[in-house]
């Protein structure tokens, strides 16, 4: 198994836990952005956003960066993030939601 989060779902590497369920893990980020930053991964292997077909997961995944953030104490507010694919800026190829706070976030995008 070469995939990095597949390994940490299947308890082959370590990392900090926040949520987990039978459907998702969450984790905190190796390289953090933000004061808060949280993965969010599905158990199953996607690749990412593009190959989602499963729309009672693609829902799970979002509820539960939710809880992260309330289990994070992030009331103030927080980012969630999905990159996609090469282009979109996506480093591992399995599917994940970057949620991200403990911060006043700056803007995502400068305005062209």
């Amino acid at each position: 198994m070469t995939c990095i989060f597949c390994r940490i779902v299947a308890g082959e590497a370590p990392a900090r836990i926040v949520l987990a369920d039978e459907h998702v893990l969450a984790f905190h980020d190796i390289r953090p952005a933000a004061p808060v930053h949280v993965l969010v991964v599905p158990r199953a292997h996607v690749a990412s956003l593009w190959e989602l077909d499963d729309r009672r997961l693609a829902g799970h995944l979002l509820f539960a960066a939710s809880e992260v953030a309330r289990l994070c104490g992030l009331e103030r507010g927080f980012r969630v993030i999905a990159n996609a694919r090469h282009d979109g800026g996506q480093e591992v190829d399995h599917l994940h939601l970057h949620v991200l706070g403990g911060k006043r976030l700056g803007r995502m995008l400068a305005p062209l």
